[in-house]
């Protein structure tokens, strides 16, 4: 009898401690769930229809607008006519392994320099057409991204696999050690160059956006709204950015709690 009840007793536990298990898989703490939280974006991005038609529609903005430009620009302009790209999610697709951080967690199976490694990325809907339309018209191409010099090679390797044109050290300008944004590589190319129209999928690939706050960065877009579709063709990216990191005062040291609490703070609600 006595083992009976000291039998019944431990089921008892293990499904009590089972229980405990079930629940904390299914729920999770923010350190366990917060790329989880990236599910919808990541399938957004992947899956929807209109992700696909943002970009045709940049693209074909941009292709719009810079015949407009070839066209009136001043004939005794000496400097050659250029455009500005950032390369990840503006060019190349990274979001297979935004969903591996998704399924798996960061660094699973490897961390960002391994994916560029890879040179797997493929391109995005309408960029490849539109860069080889802006090589045709003899438009001087410029690839600026905040990969680092040291993912130069791979980087190179993947743009001319998916067919981007004018790939080589001198119009692909990756982030030097110590240097912090894009301006300077931005300035450079303006200094031999009459930049037409700048490409990107964050405010920060344009001039005047980087290390503002949230409010900040909407209050700047209020100010600039001409320069859209106009100069600055933005793309979606709902997986990550500088849009998340003004969230952290660009501190990405801080906790997944510390993170997940100041995400939920910037949600709008109704008034009760």
């Amino acid at each position: 009898m006595k083992g009976k009840i000291i039998w019944m007793v431990l089921v008892l536990l293990g499904l009590f401690i089972n229980g405990i298990t079930v629940k904390a898989a299914t729920q999770g703490s923010p350190s366990q769930n917060l790329y989880e939280q990236n599910t919808m974006s990541v399938l957004w991005f992947q899956n929807s229809a209109e992700a696909k038609a943002l970009y045709y529609q940049g693209y074909n903005i941009g292709r719009m607008r810079l015949d407009e430009l070839l066209r009136d620009r001043p004939k005794i302009n000496k400097l050659k006519p250029a455009i500005v790209l950032d390369i990840d999610e503006t060019i190349l697709d990274n979001s297979p392994h935004q969903a591996w951080f998704v399924l798996y967690g960061k660094g699973i199976p490897f961390g960002w320099n391994g994916w560029f490694n890879r040179g797997e990325a493929k391109a995005l809907p309408g960029a490849i057409e539109f860069l080889q339309y802006a090589n045709a018209r003899g438009v001087a191409i410029f690839y600026i991204s905040n990969r680092n010099e040291a993912q130069k090679e791979p980087t190179m390797k993947n743009l001319i696999n998916v067919g981007a044109p004018q790939v080589n050290s001198e119009h692909v300008l990756l982030q030097q050690p110590g240097e912090k944004g894009k301006e300077t590589r931005r300035i450079q190319v303006a200094k031999t160059h009459d930049v037409l129209l700048y490409f990107g999928d964050n405010l920060g690939d344009f001039s005047g956006f980087e290390g503002l706050s949230v409010s900040e960065r909407s209050k700047e877009a209020d100010k600039r709204q001409a320069e859209f579709g106009r100069k600055l063709i933005v793309f979606p990216n709902p997986m990550y950015g500088d849009w998340e990191g003004a969230i952290y005062q660009y501190d990405y040291r801080k906790t997944n709690e510390e993170k997940d609490k100041l995400r939920k703070q910037l949600l709008e609600i109704y008034k009760r």
